[in-house]
């Protein structure tokens, strides 16, 4: 390729200043230099050029056509590279849509955004709260967190915790012997969408098989969150996953009497294989494995089966 032989910058950018305010003294004033300077670089892209850029009058300056080009692509020349300079400058944000249940948005994920904002400064996360999935195409979202076998074709799956569901209630209820639970009444979570929650009062009645005990009735709440708050102010005795009722198990407000605990599929952060070298997306999916896991406390004591 040719190399291109342009005038001194200092030149371009006198005359394009005094092309566009039509005046040497408003260039210099832009420019922090002094009036002269301004009409020196003039002449001397014009002695360059060998042609006249201006027709000058008295406290005027009329721009002659060739000069009316060049200041057109001047003008628009120096405006892209400070929009490029001014973006190279500024840090630019990226958003960034992850998908979760109800209850992990808001047991896990929420209380720990104040991290992320101090880790990632520059990514705008947006929290889309659903139980059905949803497509991972950076238009309804790009990163979610699902429970399930993690094994999804075309996805990158990091399994988060795992999803173990037992009864719980709060201690209002005085509840200690699985015996005693047919005359209480059971609280059902069914997601939207699905027939049941991963694990509901029939299959733990299948393996407990609690004398008298009709698995069936009870109120249905479509949120996890709104069950939890059922069982947390007396209302009934809800199976839930217990990951998702750490906070409550820990601190007494919620009890969990007696087992068996069922072990359900476990929760993955799940996007694009695609997407893999995604900088953004890696970050945030760093940030998110290295949050401590939903755990169950050590003292609720039970036997998963």
């Amino acid at each position: 390729m040719m190399s291109r032989r342009l005038p001194s910058l200092s030149s371009l950018r006198a005359f394009e200043a005094a092309a566009r305010l039509g005046s040497a003294k408003h260039a210099a004033d832009e420019l922090s230099v002094t009036p002269a300077a301004i009409s020196h670089q003039v002449r001397q892209l014009e002695d360059e050029l060998g042609l006249a850029l201006f027709v000058r009058r008295p406290r005027r300056l009329l721009i002659t056509p060739p000069g009316a080009e060049l200041q057109r692509a001047l003008t628009g020349a120096f405006g892209n590279i400070a929009e490029a300079v001014e973006r190279v400058r500024t840090p630019q944000r990226r958003s960034l849509t992850l998908s979760a249940t109800p209850a992990v948005a808001s047991r896990w994920l929420l209380p720990r955004l104040p991290q992320l904002r101090e880790a990632c400064a520059d990514l705008d996360l947006r929290i889309h709260v659903s139980h059905e999935p949803v497509a991972l195409d950076g238009i309804e979202a790009d990163v979610a967190i699902r429970y399930g076998h993690g094994r999804w074709p075309g996805l990158v799956s990091y399994k988060l915790f795992d999803n173990v569901f037992a009864p719980v209630c709060s201690p209002l209820l005085k509840l200690g012997d699985p015996r005693e639970l047919p005359r209480h009444t059971l609280l059902h979570f069914a997601p939207p969408g699905a027939r049941s929650a991963p694990v509901d009062w029939r299959a733990w009645q299948a393996q407990a098989r609690v004398p008298g005990l009709d698995a069936g009735p009870g109120p249905v709440f479509s949120d996890e969150t709104h069950t939890i708050s059922a069982a947390l102010a007396g209302q009934g005795v809800a199976l839930m996953s217990l990951a998702l009722v750490a906070d409550e198990l820990r601190a007494g407000s919620l009890l969990n009497p007696f087992g068996p605990a069922l072990e359900a599929e476990p929760f993955h952060l799940v996007y694009q294989e695609a997407r893999r070298e995604d900088c953004w997306l890696a970050t945030l999916r760093d940030w998110i494995l290295d949050l401590p896991p939903l755990e169950l406390p050590r003292e609720a004591g039970y036997q998963a089966r």
